[in-house]
């Protein structure tokens, strides 16, 4: 009797263990199942490292990505290979982490229907960019390497953001076999490199001299062609006589600027690299940009003047300073970038994106006084007819990367337009001259946004 009683006893304890595991079990998955079904080795939700169901979209609707049985690219093989580093390819060689994100968004997951993009449901995402700007950037980037982004600094909508090379993901060249041609091409330059700034970094130190020296507009200096300082020389590129803030932007003087940074010192400069965050990186959409850097530690004067004139150790990413001209526009603060619209599985509410603020990074006026130079440069060096319609501020540079190379080709600024609130930066790698190589590129791209902007 015992030992029946002993085994009853032992029975109800297996019984109360396999409740209590069964009701664990169901908390766990009511809780964590969604988490479960769309990690990111589940083939139904994923293609490799990229998104693998639903539909992905331009601003207009227009389809650049259908993976809800295959990965399905746009018809027109020019959009293909101009949003390959935002939509990845077949075999994960590109990532393509934005969209990827939004993945479990839709996928349109719950406990009763299941995973309805592996049901056929699927879901859609919609890209801030438009296929047509897209398309504009990459031909008129041709075969040049580089950058070419464009953004809206009130809402934050990435419109454009090419990086080449890139190519078409229904015709993959062998890429093996021209590795100078598509050097770097996994890379989405927009997003995980650093370019030595050139020129357009002057705008940097140009910001702390309005904010901290007195009538620093009016200061003037004597440009003879060179500088003697400790450490050697700085040279620049002509010899400009006694000239103020306004003309040495606009002629890009390095002895001006060689000897403003002298006032402004290696302390001051380095501070407002910290506070307009120009080398801090950017997160959103699931990415996270790639740092740029500036040192002046342990750096001679003509190391510390040519830090100050964009060379030296300096680096920007192109994103980051994207948002540092949308902060100069904004009058001293601007819209975060973020590059996703929206995602959903069309039957819950998903992602929707909203506008996010840099928070005031300049004093006002001081970003207005740089706006106005900026303006004068457009105005009085590259000629407001290649921007018809536009108000446009910006500044060039020529950035040295040494190496039997040339200079990487730079171009960045903004449109004060309240009908056209577009920042943009340009580089061109081994290119040569700013503007020369620059202008008229981020021409046809703007004029592509400001048409897309009207049809809107």
């Amino acid at each position: 009797m015992n030992r029946v009683a002993n085994r009853s006893t032992i029975a109800l304890m297996l019984a109360v263990v396999l409740l209590g595991g069964m009701c664990v079990f169901l908390v766990e998955y009511v809780m964590n199942a969604g988490d479960w079904v769309i990690f990111p080795g589940n083939p139904h939700v994923y293609n490799g490292v990229n998104i693998g169901c639903g539909v992905i979209t331009d601003r207009s609707g227009e389809v650049l990505l259908d993976s809800t049985s295959d990965r399905v690219y746009a018809d027109d093989s020019a959009v293909r290979k101009a949003t390959i580093h935002w939509l990845g390819d077949r075999h994960g060689y590109i990532s393509a982490p934005a969209v990827t994100h939004y993945a479990p968004d839709m996928a349109g997951y719950d406990l009763l229907g299941g995973l309805y993009g592996y049901s056929g449901t699927g879901g859609k995402a919609e890209l801030t960019i438009s296929a047509k700007v897209q398309k504009t950037a990459l031909e008129a980037m041709g075969k040049k390497k580089g950058v070419v982004a464009v953004y809206n600094y009130r809402t934050g909508e990435i419109l454009c953001a090419l990086s080449a090379p890139n190519y078409d993901p229904d015709d993959v060249p062998k890429i093996d076999e021209s590795k100078d041609k598509y050097e770097g091409i996994y890379l989405n330059r927009f997003t995980q490199t650093a370019y030595v700034p050139g020129s357009v970094f002057k705008l940097v130190t140009a910001a702390a001299a309005l904010d901290t020296l007195d009538n620093a507009a009016d200061t003037e200096f004597r440009c003879r062609g060179s500088y003697e300082m400790s450490g050697g020389k700085v040279k620049c590129t002509g010899e400009h006589g006694t000239i103020d803030l306004e003309e040495a932007l606009a002629e890009s003087c390095n002895c001006y600027f060689a000897q403003l940074t002298e006032v402004l010192g290696a302390d001051t400069l380095k501070r407002y690299v910290e506070k307009l965050q120009i080398t801090k990186s950017l997160t959103f959409d699931g990415i996270t940009t790639a740092k740029g850097s500036f040192s002046v530690e342990d750096a001679s004067a003509q190391q510390i003047a040519w830090a100050g004139i964009g060379q030296y150790l300096d680096t920007v990413n192109p994103c980051r300073f994207l948002t540092f001209m949308g902060v100069i526009a904004g009058g001293g603060e601007a819209a975060q970038p973020h590059i996703v619209a929206s995602a959903g599985s069309g039957l819950f509410g998903g992602y929707q994106a909203s506008t996010v603020s840099t928070g005031r990074l300049l004093d006002e006026d001081t970003a207005d006084a740089l706006a106005e130079l900026m303006r004068s440069s457009v105005k009085n060096q590259y000629g407001d007819k290649n921007f018809p319609g536009l108000n446009v501020c910006a500044k060039s540079g020529t950035a040295e990367v040494g190496g039997d190379k040339k200079p990487n080709a730079v171009f960045a600024g903004f449109c004060m337009d309240e009908e056209y609130p577009l920042a943009f930066f340009v580089v061109v790698e081994d290119a040569g001259s700013g503007a020369k190589t620059c202008v008229p590129i981020i021409s046809e791209v703007l004029e592509a946004c400001k048409e897309m902007m009207d049809d809107e």
